[in-house]
């Protein structure tokens, strides 16, 4: 029985997966050449990939550029005092809002800006806030 297990699991996990694993293989290395990956660390590719998984949300706030708002404005003080009580997926969830992705970038979160500008509606209760992903921008009104 252990044979046949063992033989099983061998075949579900590796030989039912080899070609298409080799033909994934060799399109990737195609766009992504192995010989310029090898110099990173797994844990270091994984972040250039993926981007961080882990914030400094405070930091976050610090790199913020504001647009027609200063820091302490009262919407201002009031959208970072709702924010920081959020949970972490809602944080992020912010983030894909702003970025388009729930991750920072490998480069870091020190150097991951957004800003957030005023629409300057004529009424901007009848706004919603809105974002512009390419450039990092969330649109809050008054």
């Amino acid at each position: 029985r252990k044979e046949f297990v063992d033989l099983y699991v061998n075949y579900v996990f590796n030989e039912s997966i080899r070609k298409p694993f080799e033909d994934f293989m060799q399109g990737f290395l195609r766009g992504c050449p192995a010989r310029k990956w090898k110099m990173f660390l797994p844990a270091e590719l994984q972040v250039v990939l993926q981007g961080h998984t882990k914030f400094d949300w405070h930091l976050l706030e610090k790199n913020v550029t504001y647009r027609q708002y200063k820091k302490l404005d009262r919407t201002i003080r009031n959208f970072w005092t709702v924010f920081h009580k959020l949970p972490e997926e809602k944080k992020k969830m912010f983030l894909a809002f702003v970025s388009g992705s729930d991750q920072i970038p490998g480069y870091g979160v020190e150097h991951f800006k957004f800003s957030i500008a005023d629409p300057q509606a004529e009424n901007p209760d009848e706004l919603y806030p809105f974002a512009n992903t390419c450039n990092h921008i969330l649109f809050l009104p008054r």
